[in-house]
């Protein structure tokens, strides 16, 4: 489990193919990875992954088709979001994200709010038309590993309209400040709403 609270900006440095999935190396800030052992999760633009090579500065996994399929971002060498596994014991500053990333969406608009005196941007996410029942006003989600606030939904024909508001240091600390229109993002929705929705269509049938 995770928070969504990104601790530290990697970068894929090497992505080489491995059967029909890739190897990746990721390199780290100095003294990240002091309390990781082999075998640890690692969440990489809020995919979960383990570690499988671990040096100083560096830690290598093994992604799989079934996740590069299913994910954006983990392909090519570049900026990636990190987050260590939750232990029992942290604090819960973000909210309780799995790792497993639910859909791909595409920032739609990425710009500075205007006379806002703080700073902030708005970010608005066009996510798959199928995640909608799980996004809702003050509710969460994971973009690229990031815990975020909903704002605003808006559905429409074949998508759900999302906006967010980033405060400067959320861009400063994470690779969403890296974000231009058109690009595509990694979301997670909200795990308590996947079992309300869950449960509520057992006792439909």
């Amino acid at each position: 489990m995770f928070t969504g609270i990104i601790t530290a900006v990697g970068q894929i440095k090497h992505a080489q193919a491995k059967g029909d999935g890739l190897h990746l190396l990721i390199e780290v800030p100095a003294g990240y990875l002091d309390d990781v052992v082999l075998g640890d999760s690692i969440a990489i633009q809020g995919a979960c992954m383990t570690a499988t090579e671990l040096t100083d500065t560096t830690f290598a996994l093994d992604i799989s088709r079934e996740s590069l399929n299913k994910t954006i971002g983990l392909d090519k060498v570049g900026p990636v979001n990190l987050e260590k596994a939750l232990r029992l014991n942290d604090r819960l500053g973000g909210h309780l994200v799995s790792g497993h990333v639910d859909g791909v969406g595409k920032v739609a608009h990425f710009a500075t709010v205007v006379q806002d005196p703080y700073g902030s941007w708005l970010l608005r996410i066009e996510a798959p038309k199928a995640l909608a029942p799980f996004l809702a006003y003050k509710g969460s989600i994971v973009v690229n590993g990031v815990s975020l606030t909903v704002n605003k939904t808006e559905d429409t024909d074949d998508a759900c309209m999302v906006s967010i508001n980033i405060i400067p240091h959320t861009l400063e600390n994470t690779t969403l400040g890296n974000l231009t229109q058109g690009d595509a993002v990694n979301l997670e929705v909200d795990l308590i709403a996947r079992y309300v929705a869950r449960m509520l269509e057992t006792q439909a049938q």
